[in-house]
């Protein structure tokens, strides 16, 4: 299988209007219990994992800037102590739209260099100040938190956040409740997607917070690789049979597919992009 990276302009205005039209949503954020010290703040942007210590807390991604005051008020109660770290999972302004407001109360916020590099690039507010290339880890309170990067999907720069002690780990977009969106304008990848997943996969977990939707479970995420493998394969059995693009996209099934059976703007968005990829 060969891969191209299709990026577009397109594709970047497109977004660009996307994440404004969503931060204008009304904020209407709740709390979620993981475990006594890991929360999930959902609503209004991609999942915020909150992760308490006797000297701060870690927060994974922080939705729009508009979020921020509700995300500060919903950690206050969770802990007394102020947010230190920040890791981002991705660029998308859903998940690291409230980075400036952040740093400018104290935290340093994390994220892989292609991300930074993806952000720079869209002149986005909040740049991280520590960037990963392949891992990282932080350590705070006696707790310990691990970023991994094994390739593209979602974006080039997807990190993947573990939480050792508590068999869970963040996804960001990488795993979503949905069909899901390949940013090729950021260097996404669908052929590379499962891939990455594969390796995401051999980490030590049960408990899985998605970049959107309930919190899951590692059988979830082996499924949901399982169907977009299903997805892949059944592309190409549509090339191998003289298909076009259009009439692929007509005949392709998702009804057998758990989590992917409702259509999704986005989805439509990548279908082209994966298309092209699939070449052999």
């Amino acid at each position: 299988m060969k891969i191209k990276y299709v990026r577009s302009a397109g594709a970047v205005v497109f977004l660009a209007g996307l994440w404004v039209a969503l931060s204008q949503q009304p904020a209407e954020l709740t709390v979620t219990k993981v475990a006594d010290d890991l929360h999930v703040i959902v609503g209004s942007g991609g999942n915020v994992a909150v992760y308490t210590t006797e000297e701060g807390v870690i927060l994974v991604d922080d939705k729009f800037e508009q979020n921020v005051p509700q995300i500060l008020e919903k950690v206050s109660g969770l802990s007394s102590k102020p947010v230190k770290y920040v890791l981002n999972t991705h660029q998308h302004g859903d998940h690291t739209g409230g980075n400036a407001k952040l740093l400018g109360h104290g935290a340093d916020v994390i994220a892989h260099e292609n991300a930074r590099a993806n952000m720079d690039r869209g002149k986005m507010p909040g740049l991280p100040r520590v960037t990963f290339t392949e891992s990282a880890g932080v350590h705070l309170g006696g707790k310990q938190v691990k970023a991994w990067h094994w390739g593209a999907g979602h974006t080039n720069g997807d990190a993947v956040i573990q939480f050792p002690a508590l068999r869970t780990i963040h996804t960001g977009d990488l795993f979503v409740a949905g069909r899901p969106f390949i940013d090729y304008s950021s260097g996404g990848s669908g052929a590379a997607w499962v891939k990455t997943l594969d390796a995401v996969l051999k980490l030590d977990f049960d408990t899985v917070i998605p970049g959107h939707g309930p919190v899951m479970k590692k059988a979830d995420l082996a499924e949901w690789r399982k169907s977009f493998a299903t997805v892949q394969s059944r592309l190409l059995e549509l090339k191998r049979q003289g298909k076009t693009e259009q009439e692929a996209g007509g005949l392709l099934r998702f009804d057998d597919l758990p989590r992917w059976e409702s259509a999704s703007r986005l989805w439509e968005r990548s279908y082209a992009g994966l298309w092209r990829e699939l070449e052999r």
